[in-house]
This record gives structure tokens, C-alpha cells and sequence, in this order.
């Protein structure tokens, strides 16, 4: 029986280094192999021994359960393993990166964005261990885009690599566009959308009783003329020529949007920002960024959020970094951001702080980019307009500094009988409650005089 056994153990090593290793090595092996390390050897030895893609399969359903419960912890290793023992399964890396990027949350919904890193390097690793097909190069960009919001040169360049592959959807390559409107680049985007348009042309042609051609010709379309109408109306072509000055575009004379703001802490670990934003149009979002002032990877606005190929499953727990958006309404914002339930993901070890304040006209959506157009020409502010943080765009910006003592209410600041700690712009006004009630005032034509009959 031993003789049997031995014959069988070497008949297996045989079989792994002959057969299986060369397969693995040359179809399967992901190009990251540091993960490797973390397995067991038993996990390790059924995953050369043949059981790989059947072991990634039943963890990945298991899975399914941690995501039923609410259990998005146990998740995170499962995603590395299966990643790690199946490196083609393009379904597990999408939804990694959905699942770090958007599901760990505070009390109050805010991502923990120390997870944001993490997220596009699972992607850069899917991509690349997928290089065949668009869906991981896209969902890149898509953090890029739409988590991140920011660095719109990322999403482009991602989305770029997209298209490229035989296997795009079409309905997904409009976004190539958009992106490159965020990113300043206008007449690219326009090219663009006319070589989309030729494309859907041509498809739309082999087979004239196809609806999705027919839609989808005639949303590019529509793309289309609604941007040559705004590079129209925003003095596009007008700035390329004398006529800016001459001509009274959209965009001109620049707006001055009147930030201003007031921090208070109430209560330990709870922040109330309040201020003016004297643009009338419901749509504004201004980003708030709560952070450690010696953050290893800040930068103004956001943070670094490329930070290589490594995904770290456990962020560091002795940084804070809260980022949240300020929602504009009635000329004003009053928001409280309540910290004091996630103190393992605002601990509060350091003594200073830094809150940034951060609008970019080129999130902005169409009908207020219709005033300060793609790269914020129709915009200003006479205290806080940056044009350094983000070449090529106007921008508002603006830092003020708080202290732990200030955060957690100790010391000159305690709730006992302590100062409330505040800091405030010097043209905050104090407006009481206006702008918190849940209408929203439009001013109407009917309220005014009528004109004089002439």
C-alpha cells in the first residue's frame, strides 16, 4: 500500500510539472504574483493540481451569501483569492472594484475613499490580466469618471483603451466624449462624436429596421448638435477669435459665485459647515474634504488617488480622510457631518487638520456649465478663484486648519463650559435658517412690474 502511494505521489508531481504548471504558467498565471504568497499550501496545491477555476467558482458563489448579510469584510479576501486563482474572471475583478470603491460606508453614506486607491488597482490589474477585452479597461475609467470625479485625464485615457477593443458595446463609447469635455479637451470630443455618428451611420444603413441602430444613430446625433449649439453659445469659436470681447456670449461678463463659509464643532466628532454659494440654480455640489494635515498622499482637492498596482485590503487605521459634497439651495448650504459613530474611520490621531473646500466647473452639470462653461471662463470669485490646482481650469478653492482639541471638544473647547470652536471666512454673513427650509424659492416673471407700454 505505501509502494502505491509513493508510485501516486510521484505519478502527481509528474503530472503537475509536466502538464499542469506549463498550462497555468502560460494561460492562467495572473501578472501580479505577490498574492500568491498568501495562500496555504493546500490552497495553493489544489490550484496547480487542476481544482483552480472549480475552487474559484464555489468561493465566489459563497460570496453571494456575505453580500445577502450585509458581511462586506469577509468579502474582501474571497475577491483576492478568486482573482488570484482565476485571474480571467472579468465578473469578480467588476464587482471588487463596485464593492471596494462604494460599499464601506459610514453612518451617514459617505465612502471610505482610503478604499478608492485600492479599487483602481484591482482594476489596472484585470485589465491587464484581460487584455482582450474592453469591460475591465472600461470599469477603470469608470472610477475615474464617476467615483473619483476629478483627474478627468485618467477616465479619458481608460476609456480610450476601451474603444479600442473589437468587443465595446457602442452605446458605451458615447462616454469617451463626455469625458473628454470634463477634461477640456472640446474639439477631440467633438471628432469624437462625429466619428461615432459615421459608425452608427454604417450600421444603421446594413439594416434600416434595426431600432437599436436607429436609437442609437440618432442619441449621437442628438449629442452632437446639442454640443456644437453650447460651443456656440459659451463663445467656444468666439475665444479663438476677437469676438469674445465684442460678442455677449453665455459666459460673459464672469459670474462671481460669493463663497463663503462657517465651520463649527457642536459636539465631538460633529461638523457643521454653513455658507453661501450665490448661484441660484438648484445643482450645485461643493466637495468638503476632512483630512490629517501631513496626509501621505494629499493633494488639494483629493488626494493621490493612483497609488500603484498593490490592493491593500486594509486601508490604515490611524488617518482620517472625510470627503462629502455641500448641497447648494436657496443661495446657501448648511450641512452637519456627523463622525462621531466611525472612529475607526475618522480616529483623530493627529493634532492638526485640514478642511478644503473644492468646486470645479467641469463636474458641473449642462445648465450650469451653460453660465461657467467647460473650464469655468464664466466664472469667479473675488476671494477664493484658483487657476493653479487644476491647469487649464478656474477653480474654487479654499483651506482653513482645525485642531484634535477643536474636533473631540477638549481643553479651552470642552463642552463644559469651553469655547465652540469656529472658523469662519471674513465675509461670511450669517443668514439665521434662510436656505435651510425644504422649498425652493425661483423667482418668477408675474412677481415683477410690467414693462411700460411703449
Amino acid at each position: 500500500m505505501w509502494a502505491a502511494l509513493a508510485v501516486l505521489f510521484v505519478g502527481q508531481a509528474v503530472w503537475d510539472r509536466v502538464l499542469v504548471e506549463p498550462t497555468y504558467v502560460k494561460n492562467y498565471m495572473p501578472a501580479n504574483k505577490a498574492f500568491s504568497a498568501g495562500l496555504s499550501p493546500e490552497q495553493f496545491l489544489f490550484a496547480l493540481s487542476g481544482f483552480r477555476e472549480m475552487i474559484a467558482g464555489i468561493l465566489w458563489v459563497k460570496a453571494d451569501s456575505f453580500f445577502e448579510t450585509g458581511n462586506y469584510d469577509a468579502i474582501l479576501p474571497v475577491i483576492r483569492l478568486v482573482t488570484w486563482l482565476d485571474p480571467h474572471q472579468i465578473d469578480v475583478y467588476a464587482t471588487g472594484m463596485w464593492h471596494i470603491g462604494y460599499n464601506f460606508t459610514d453612518e451617514q453614506s459617505r465612502s471610505d475613499r482610503r478604499y478608492i486607491p485600492s479599487a483602481i488597482a484591482l482594476g489596472k490589474e484585470g485589465a491587464e490580466n484581460n487584455p482582450t477585452t474592453y469591460e475591465m479597461f472600461f470599469e477603470t475609467g469608470w472610477i475615474w469618471y464617476h467615483k473619483v470625479d476629478d483627474n478627468y485625464s485618467q477616465a479619458v485615457n481608460w476609456f480610450k483603451k476601451a474603444n479600442e477593443r473589437e468587443d465595446m458595446i457602442p452605446a458605451r463609447r458615447n462616454l469617451l466624449s463626455t469625458a473628454l469635455q470634463r477634461d477640456g479637451k472640446i474639439e477631440e470630443a467633438l471628432e469624437n462624436y462625429y466619428k461615432l455618428l459615421d459608425a452608427a451611420e454604417a450600421r444603421f444603413k446594413a439594416d434600416s429596421s434595426d431600432y437599436q441602430a436607429r436609437s442609437g444613430r440618432d442619441t449621437i446625433e442628438g449629442n452632437l448638435d446639442t454640443m456644437l449649439v453650447r460651443m456656440s453659445q459659451r463663445g467656444y469659436w468666439g475665444s479663438k477669435s476677437n469676438w469674445m470681447n465684442t460678442i455677449p456670449y453665455d459666459t460673459q461678463p464672469p459670474f462671481d459665485v460669493g463663497f463663503s463659509v462657517k465651520v463649527t464643532v457642536p459636539e465631538p466628532r460633529v461638523i457643521r459647515f454653513e455658507g453661501t454659494w450665490g448661484v441660484r440654480p438648484v445643482g450645485t455640489r461643493i466637495r468638503v474634504i476632512l483630512r490629517d494635515k501631513d496626509y501621505p498622499m494629499a493633494e488639494p482637492g483629493g488626494m493621490k488617488w493612483d497609488q500603484g498596482t498593490a490592493v491593500n485590503l486594509d486601508p490604515p487605521k490611524d488617518v482620517t480622510f472625510m470627503q462629502d459634497q455641500l448641497y447648494v439651495k436657496n443661495l446657501r448650504f448648511d450641512k452637519t457631518c456627523n463622525l462621531a459613530k466611525d472612529p475607526t474611520m475618522y480616529p483623530f490621531k493627529k493634532d492638526d487638520y485640514e478642511v478644503e473646500f473644492y468646486y470645479n466647473p467641469r463636474s458641473s452639470p449642462p445648465h450650469i456649465q451653460d453660465k461657467f462653461s467647460w473650464n469655468g471662463e464664466g466664472m469667479t470669485d473675488k476671494n477664493f478663484l484658483n487657476t493653479e490646482i487644476r491647469p487649464g481650469t478656474r477653480v474654487m478653492f479654499h483651506k482653513i486648519g482645525l485642531t484634535r482639541d477643536m474636533l473631540l471638544r477638549r481643553g479651552q473647547y470642552s463642552m463644559s463650559g469651553g469655547s465652540l470652536p469656529t472658523v469662519m471666512t471674513t465675509d461670511y454673513i450669517d443668514a439665521g435658517a434662510k436656505g435651510t427650509e425644504d422649498l425652493i424659492d425661483i423667482p418668477s416673471l408675474r412677481s415683477q412690474a410690467p414693462p411700460t407700454a411703449k
